[in-house]
């Protein structure tokens, strides 16, 4: 196969040259694989390669999914797989391999996705940029100085430099939506319960992480919806079911929707001017489109809500950490984390039970303020990070005191938090570029519940204002 041809098909398409019989799962599998070889070296988004058993099961008997055949990465954190480390970027955490599939990694094998190996993350997936101690610094294609987000960084890199068409993903703070803007992709962050984590957890982070996919197309995001999403017995509270297929639904326009965009940060200070000239630009091809848009914002009290999510992410920590701890005989110590991991752990072992309750109260409510905005506006729009992408090394990863460590971060990603406290989906939509030739999201927010009208609108701006011609200069 071509390799102009492979990098044009999204993940739906080369599926369709499988089924067609156009091109085998083999031919696909070892296009993507020296791609990967090619082009790691110089991003490092592979961290864990799994490349003999990728060839060997291309030559195999594929579930006849709506993806069978396509190659595809998992992320290194949460995607547990029979066979693989998950490492979490962490040296604390062994490289042992994991004795099953979990619930999620079995959807994706049934959809015929042929796993390639692990994405690169930051430690614990903490920080919205990926370059841990353990694995270095992930490359964004479009620019190789500059950040490709986190936690999803390795995948976002993957997909975007077309080595394979979309990647596993995960998201307690932004962590598909921020990657996603970095790196000019679709990023949905689906409603709080929409996928099982099952057999392992009830759930993670009582509900503030949600597991999906980075992708080039909106179609791609929504047939890997369809393909994963749905609870099991014992998950501990289940999302409402959509009307019919996410994929079928992107054949139908949504309706006149009710767009409230907002061109400032929650706490009222600005944006950087790319980000407010990318808001401004999706604005007006919603009010094109015949959708109905007005300045407005919920009302999101960050001085509260900031620290309850702090609450939540410390105590989570500690308890993962002194989990493992417990797993593997060792005992955890400074010398053994990042500075900022090791930090935030300490923090989390104050933690008591009242401040966690509290911190959810605290969330609880949000999700009811941001339920009665959405009685008047169907969608929020905004973008999705507070600056274009960040140049590596911006953050501190070594500084220990939460306060000053978060700060800068809790500034350059502004919103997407928000939707894991109140548990509503939201999307990163990729529709410009600034004068350096850097991605700048746009970020959509939707009723809990109501990834639908997400994806309808998407699929609408996808047709409106084209980006799946766009790509890195990179050399295959």
């Amino acid at each position: 196969m071509a390799i102009v041809e492979y990098e044009n098909y999204d993940g739906l398409g080369l599926a369709e040259l499988v089924k067609n019989r156009d091109v085998k799962p083999s031919e696909l599998v070892d296009e993507a694989i020296a791609r990967a070889e090619k082009l790691n070296p110089k991003l490092n988004f592979v961290v864990y390669k799994d490349y003999d058993r990728a060839r060997k099961a291309a030559q195999g008997e594929i579930p006849k999914g709506p993806f069978s055949g396509v190659p595809f990465f998992l992320k290194d954190i949460f995607a547990f797989a029979e066979g693989m480390p998950t490492r979490q970027a962490s040296r604390f955490m062994p490289a042992i391999p994991w004795p099953q599939d979990c619930g999620l990694v079995a959807r994706y094998r049934a959809a015929g996705l042929i796993f390639l190996g692990k994405t690169n993350v930051p430690e614990f997936g903490l920080v919205p940029t990926t370059e841990s101690k353990l694995y270095g610094p992930a490359r964004n294609p479009w620019n190789v100085e500059h950040s490709t987000g986190g936690s999803s960084g390795g995948s976002a890199a993957a997909v975007a430099a077309r080595v394979v068409p979309l990647a596993h993903a995960n998201d307690g703070g932004g962590s598909i939506r921020i990657p996603a803007s970095c790196c000019g992709l679709v990023g949905l962050k689906p409603t709080r319960a929409r996928m099982s984590y099952g057999p392992d957890f009830g759930d993670v982070l009582d509900g503030l992480v949600n597991d999906h996919v980075v992708s080039r197309s909106v179609r791609d995001t929504a047939a890997a919806l369809d393909a994963t999403a749905g609870c099991v017995e014992g998950d501990p509270y289940w999302a409402p079911d959509p009307a019919k297929s996410y994929l079928a639904l992107l054949s139908t326009k949504p309706k006149q929707l009710r767009v409230a965009f907002s061109t400032k940060k929650l706490d009222g200070n600005s944006l950087h001017p790319d980000c407010v000239a990318a808001i401004k630009e999706a604005a007006a091809h919603c009010e094109r489109l015949g959708h109905i848009v007005e300045e407005a914002a919920p009302d999101l009290n960050q001085a509260t809500l900031i620290p309850a999510f702090m609450a939540f992410w410390a105590g989570n920590l500690a308890s993962t950490i002194d989990y493992i701890a417990l797993m593997t005989g060792q005992t955890p110590s400074a010398d053994k984390f990042e500075g900022l991991t090791w930090g935030l752990y300490e923090v989390g072992k104050t933690i008591l039970a009242s401040d966690y309750l509290l911190a959810k109260h605290q969330m609880q409510s949000a999700a009811r303020g941001a339920a009665k905005f959405h009685e008047k506006h169907d969608v929020w729009l905004s973008s999705t990070l507070g600056l274009p992408p960040v140049k590596l090394g911006t953050f501190d990863m070594e500084e220990r005191d939460p306060q000053k460590s978060f700060a800068p971060l809790i500034d350059y990603v502004p919103f997407t938090a928000m939707q894991n406290v109140t548990g509503q989906p939201a999307i990163n939509v990729p529709l410009t570029w600034n004068a350096q030739g850097l991605p700048i999201g746009v970020h959509f927010v939707g009723r809990y519940g109501d990834e639908a009208t997400l994806l309808q609108l998407a699929a609408q701006l996808e047709q409106a204002a084209p980006w799946a011609h766009r790509r890195p200069n990179l050399e295959v």
